[in-house]
């Protein structure tokens, strides 16, 4: 008997001609492919989450590159919706700056926490713009050991790709990451690059895009690490 369909949702504004939108899709493909899952992807636009009853139907979530969004708000609704409901969560690059801005406004309470792409003059701007622009750079990533991205890979060192101009403030970095959110990865110059949150199944966010292994006919760890999270929550 085939099993039920895991239903993931891709958090963010299709567009075609973004690499990150081409790869994901396949990402997953592969990975379902690989274990022997049968998966229904779904994209949804950022201006359509005005509330959370449309998210109930996804056992997983991915936040997708290509921000700005057209609704922060709408992505964020759908990263706290994730993050509460203990859905399993994956968040690349844009994906990775909105679960800290998440994070940030409603697990610490700052309310004034601000993407500083959207808002270059916030006081309390929790993402700004990197040291270093890493628009398509490859850079090696050191994994913090028994850290869920660490175990996705089976390596503490590994190569991955960017396309991002925008990280967490080094300014705020100390208290984001006090509690819950711990990092999870750092590159060759020590700079942060992955996250995780712990007391979730499944809750990784990483500056880098692992999904573009796929265009290259490789299973992105992450992928499967997501699945297999999907699968163990819906057993």
């Amino acid at each position: 008997m085939t099993p039920p369909a895991l239903h993931l949702a891709l958090i963010g504004d299709y567009n075609p001609d973004v690499i990150a939108h081409q790869a994901i899709p396949l990402a997953l493909q592969q990975a379902a492919a690989e274990l022997d899952l049968n998966i229904h992807v779904q994209w949804l636009d950022t201006d359509t989450l005005t509330c959370t009853s449309a998210l109930q139907g996804f056992d997983g979530f991915w936040c997708v590159p290509a921000s700005p969004y057209r609704d922060t708000e709408g992505a964020l609704r759908a990263i706290r919706f994730a993050r509460e409901q203990k859905r399993p969560f994956l968040g690349t690059c844009g994906g990775f700056q909105h679960a800290v801005l998440e994070y940030a406004r409603n697990v610490l309470g700052w309310a004034d926490a601000e993407h500083g792409e959207l808002a270059p003059d916030a006081e309390r701007a929790v993402i700004a713009p990197l040291n270093c622009s890493l628009v398509e750079v490859n850079d090696t990533v050191r994994l913090c050991p028994y850290t869920r991205i660490a175990q996705a890979y089976a390596s503490v060192d590994i190569h991955e790709g960017y396309r991002c101009r925008y990280g967490i403030n080094p300014r705020f970095a100390d208290a984001l990451l006090a509690g819950n959110l711990i990092p999870s990865g750092h590159d060759s110059a020590g700079d942060l690059r992955a996250v995780e949150l712990l007391g979730h199944p499944f809750f990784v966010a990483t500056l880098f895009q692992p999904e573009r292994a796929a265009l290259k006919g490789f299973t992105p760890p992450l992928a499967l690490a997501l699945l297999k999270a999907c699968r163990g929550a819906s057993a």
